[in-house]
């Protein structure tokens, strides 16, 4: 079955079927991967690292939000 062929058959589901599918899809995608939650995580500390050295130029909240 063609991806064309499963879209026109999940668009003649009712709402709440094709919510099913959607959420399902997207929980498939949603899967953690501990290789990049270390990368994050090692780039976060870096970032933290460069701010207590003050290796960083920081901007206010205010600033931000202006």
């Amino acid at each position: 079955m063609s991806n064309s062929q499963i879209l026109q058959e999940v668009l003649q589901l009712n709402p709440q079927e094709r919510y099913i599918v959607v959420e399902s899809l997207l929980q498939s995608l949603d899967k953690p991967d501990d290789s990049i939650d270390s990368v994050w995580a090692k780039e976060a500390e870096n970032r933290l690292q460069n701010y207590r050295d003050n290796k960083v130029k920081t901007i206010s909240f205010e600033e931000v939000f202006n």
